[in-house]
């Protein structure tokens, strides 16, 4: 399927869609996730249009990992969390929802169960005292 330059991601990218954006630089956005699995759920993404990884260049690629290593680190930081859980997934039958490339950093600690993720929507809102705590950590 070709990429659709209208999923939400994109439109976040461009900024039609609010986000709680927690670090931006010229590839790459990390933001709340707002059907989160855990406190603290994050969403990075590349500004260049792929579906998946397989779609993305080298660059793009890298730019995004970095990203991802940075904000894990802060989520870790921030939250006192003693996991870091990385969920990249590529293509519906791998339960992927929106077509553009991302990684989610969800933080992880014992006896914490995670919840649904894409089943409730929390208001944005409650997710920026989070954010905070994880920009502070950047």
């Amino acid at each position: 399927m070709p990429y659709n330059p209208d999923n939400i991601f994109a439109k976040i990218i461009r900024g039609e869609i609010p986000c709680v954006k927690v670090y931006e630089d010229a590839r790459t956005l990390s933001f709340m996730d707002v059907m989160p699995q855990a406190d603290g759920h994050m969403l990075v993404v590349p500004k260049e249009p792929a579906e998946t990884i397989f779609d993305l260049s080298p660059e793009g690629m890298a730019a995004m990992m970095v990203t991802t290593q940075k904000v894990a680190k802060a989520v870790k930081k921030a939250l006192a969390c003693p996991g870091i859980m990385l969920v990249q997934l590529n293509g519906k039958p791998a339960g992927q929802s929106v077509f553009h490339v991302h990684f989610h950093i969800v933080p992880r600690s014992a006896g914490v169960d995670l919840r649904l993720h894409a089943r409730s929507m929390v208001d944005p809102k409650t997710l920026e005292p989070t954010a905070a705590k994880i920009r502070a950590a950047l």
